[in-house]
């Protein structure tokens, strides 16, 4: 429990320091006037980390008798929309956007080259005898978001925002010891962008996902990292 407060506290200050850097960035420019509706395609990248690793079990490491898959650490790379609902909270606060994002996110965790498990199976199974089978097992994860994004400083080039609470849905592989592999959960956030010319803008967010572990395993995470967005 202490190990997953700390990951939450982590991923809380990264957000709050994300949105405080904006706020402190001095001599904000006007945003340019071909920025469109404010709808949005972006483009993502970056640092994810588990809470907790799936070494031990049977699809990752076959319960660890030919090393063990421990990774905790790995990159992420996705993709969304920013669907405009409101540009004043409709009408409870000037100058502030709410918009809906739709995100795809594939999730790469630290691999190592461990004995499979249905190679293991398949050989008992075939010709009664025990073998192992290195090669090298993929963690991976995928997710896919639901979530409001409030978006500051309307009118300015430079424009921090936050989700209060997003849903997620995630696939993870291999899949559990009960074979298991659909999740639920929700993830909270934070971030800032700059248009750098026209339409397109450069910006940093940070996201921490809480899971319902629902596959019976902590997949929990938090991630960090830039985007590229097109405002149409």
């Amino acid at each position: 429990m202490r190990v997953r407060r700390a990951v939450r506290n982590i991923g809380m200050w990264g957000a709050a320091l994300a949105i405080a850097a904006g706020f402190g960035v001095a001599c904000v420019q006007p945003a340019s006037a071909e920025e469109g509706t404010g709808n949005m395609v972006f483009f993502k990248g970056g640092f994810m980390n588990l809470n907790q690793d799936r070494s031990g079990q049977i699809f990752t490491d076959t319960a660890g008798i030919g090393g063990q898959n421990g990774g905790n650490t790995g990159w992420y790379a996705g993709a969304g929309l920013d669907l405009v609902m409101s540009k004043d909270v409709w009408g409870g606060m000037d100058k502030t956007w709410v918009v809906g994002e739709i995100g795809l996110q594939f999730n790469s965790i630290n691999s190592n080259r461990v004995n499979n498990a249905a190679g293991s199976i398949a050989t008992r199974t075939l010709t009664d005898t025990l073998a192992t089978d290195p090669q090298k097992v993929q963690l991976t994860m995928v997710t896919i978001d639901v979530a409001p994004k409030i978006k500051f400083m309307e009118g300015s080039a430079f424009r921090p925002w936050v989700i209060p609470i997003g849903l997620d849905i995630h696939v993870i592989s291999p899949p559990s010891n009960r074979t298991q592999y659909l999740d639920l959960g929700v993830q909270f956030g934070g971030g800032f962008e700059y248009a750098v010319w026209k339409a397109f803008k450069v910006g940093v967010d940070a996201r921490y996902h809480l899971t319902a572990r629902l596959t019976n395993t902590n997949n929990d995470y938090f991630q960090v990292g830039p985007y590229i967005g097109i405002s149409f």
